[in-house]
């Protein structure tokens, strides 16, 4: 009997020790691991500015407090970084990227080399809204627009590769508005800003997030901006506006539109939805509630603002679902 009663309060105090939640017991998914944020430019760019201030906030917002180290994978304006992530990095929410956001056109444009299907990327959202603005260096006698396009003299734009927003933007700007450019290649934006200083170049057409920095410091000045606004450039002239002809007009909006999805933040096909909802949780709260975030924008004269992926997927899906006769006009003036 003595024995009975000693395996029936063993069994009855295992059943204690078992019957509460199981989560309860589990550690989150991303304790003690590593995230790879992936930027698809150089170092010292707007791109990189902006994964590093997120990467130092995030943690703290994501369950389990991963480490994140931001890995930069330049080359083809993102390409290379994307194609990479697309094919190659594990669906398991340790590897994320922060890519160009002129890849749609590329894969409208049906270029080669291109190795993914942005609407098949798991799309965390973007950290951002981007306006592209036209800065010419404060030096120059140009203060608006309309000073530039009077001019008959040279305008030396600077730009990265023929896949970058700038040189694109650029392209634009001197078919559309005839105003009188040539460009100068540089390998990233950094290089740019150097050459800048040094006055190699004149100005440059690239986001306002990546610019201000240097407006406020008093290097450039903006002339000119794409229909999406930011705070701060509400009263630049917009480039449509500045043109009668009903193609430019039209390529010139479809240029712009993508800005609306900012720069593309996004995890391999595959990743599971419940990671995928942490992810997403995690680049909200940071943008939309962290002090220390703010604190760091405001510093770096950066403008943060979350934009769901939905949101994001719905300005992809409308760029790659125009008609033929519309993709073959841009594909005139837009190269990649």
């Amino acid at each position: 009997m003595k024995r009975q009663l000693l395996c029936l309060f063993a069994g009855f105090f295992i059943l204690i020790l078992c019957s509460g939640p199981s989560t309860s017991l589990a550690a989150p998914y991303y304790e003690g691991k590593v995230i790879t944020f992936i930027v698809g430019y150089p170092p010292g760019g707007g791109y990189d500015r902006m994964a590093r201030v997120l990467a130092k906030s995030l943690p703290k917002h994501i369950p389990g407090k991963p480490t994140i180290i931001v890995q930069n994978i330049p080359g083809g304006s993102s390409v290379i970084a994307a194609n990479q992530l697309y094919n190659t990095a594990k669906p398991d929410g340790l590897t994320i990227a922060i890519l160009n956001r002129a890849l749609v056109f590329a894969q409208l444009l049906k270029v080669k080399g291109i190795k993914f299907d942005l609407t098949k990327f798991q799309w965390i959202g973007s950290p951002s809204t981007e306006s592209t603005v036209l800065v010419i260096r404060s030096d120059l006698p140009y203060k608006t627009i309309h000073d530039l396009l009077k001019t008959k003299k040279e305008i030396f734009l600077a730009g990265s590769t023929p896949a970058s927003i700038n040189t694109q933007f650029a392209m634009i700007l001197k078919e559309f508005l005839g105003l009188n450019i040539k460009h100068v290649e540089y390998r990233g934006t950094a290089e740019i800003w150097l050459g800048m200083e040094r006055k190699e170049v004149d100005g440059l057409g690239d986001a306002y997030n990546s610019v201000r920095i240097h407006i406020e410091r008093g290097l450039c000045r903006p002339l000119l901006r794409t229909r999406i606004s930011q705070p701060g450039i509400e009263n630049l002239p917009v480039n449509e506006d500045l043109t009668t002809n009903p193609t430019g007009k039209k390529i010139m909006a479809m240029h712009a539109i993508v800005g609306g999805a900012g720069r593309f933040c996004v995890a391999p096909p595959g990743t599971s939805a419940n990671v995928m909802g942490i992810l997403r949780g995690a680049f909200a709260k940071v943008i939309n509630e962290d002090q220390e975030l703010k604190e760091e924008a405001k510093k770096l004269l950066m403008d943060f603002e979350y934009v769901p992926a939905e949101k994001c997927l719905e300005i992809i899906h409308y760029i790659l679902g125009q008609p033929d006769d519309m993709v073959k006009e841009f594909s005139k003036f837009v190269q990649f």
